[in-house]
């Protein structure tokens, strides 16, 4: 199954990060993209900063609340790409720039605090030969008081596969967090601008606020990138 096929059949899976190898085998393939039923969440977009992207409101004068959906969602550091749906991407960051690991860092972490969804932080992280892991951060059944950590690592990616994790299974009041392992997914091939056209056609129309996708080269670390935006 593709992530079109998951996301054509899913209106509200909320942010999502897709990692795994192009079908050629010859890039690392990222995706993140975010969601939003509020005015405020939809009121986003992604900016490219020196060491990745970064959420701006479209209208300063409109944003209620930056605390949850303003952050950096994808840094590098050390040949390694970080990408997630909140600040834990700083976190991961700092660690790893004190040699310790992105396990580690998220130990330190648990779910948003957004009563009464709990919304998880999902994670991953791309080292420079393609390997990756993933992670979710999430409460038991909306429980506050019981975090739940898991971390998956697909340390030989096989070429045209990928591994697509998001924060709700599905829409809902309040909305439930994704469950079981990262869904499998294949990568047919594509360019970076007919895979990222064909994700972003996916996502539902009202929800979708931002992509963006990543095509690094395992051979010399060249990064080719697309970003869409709802609001220009």
């Amino acid at each position: 199954m593709t992530i079109n096929t998951i996301l054509e059949n899913n209106s509200y899976p909320g942010r999502g990060i897709m990692i795994g190898r192009s079908a050629c085998g010859k890039f690392a393939v990222t995706a993140y993209f975010i969601m939003g039923r509020s005015v405020n969440s939809r009121n986003r977009i992604f900016t490219v900063t020196e060491d990745g992207i970064r959420t701006e409101a479209f209208d300063p004068s409109a944003m209620v609340d930056p605390s949850l959906i303003i952050y950096h969602p994808v840094r590098h550091i050390d040949g390694k790409m970080i990408v997630t749906n909140g600040d834990q991407t700083d976190t991961i960051r700092d660690f790893i720039a004190d040699g310790k690991t992105f396990e580690e860092a998220l130990r330190t972490r648990t779910f948003e605090p957004d009563e009464p969804n709990f919304t998880p932080r999902i994670s991953g992280i791309i080292d420079k030969d393609g390997s990756y892991k993933l992670s979710i951060l999430k409460s038991q059944y909306g429980n506050a008081d019981s975090v739940q950590r898991y971390f998956f690592e697909y340390a030989q990616p096989v070429a045209g596969t990928g591994h697509f994790i998001h924060t709700y299974k599905c829409d809902g009041n309040p909305i439930p967090s994704f469950e079981g392992e990262p869904e499998f997914v294949e990568l047919p091939p594509a360019s970076p601008e007919d895979f990222a056209d064909a994700v972003w056609s996916s996502l539902n129309a009202d929800n979708k606020v931002s992509l963006y996708v990543n095509y690094t080269s395992l051979e010399d670390g060249k990064e080719y990138v697309v970003i869409k935006n709802k609001n220009v």
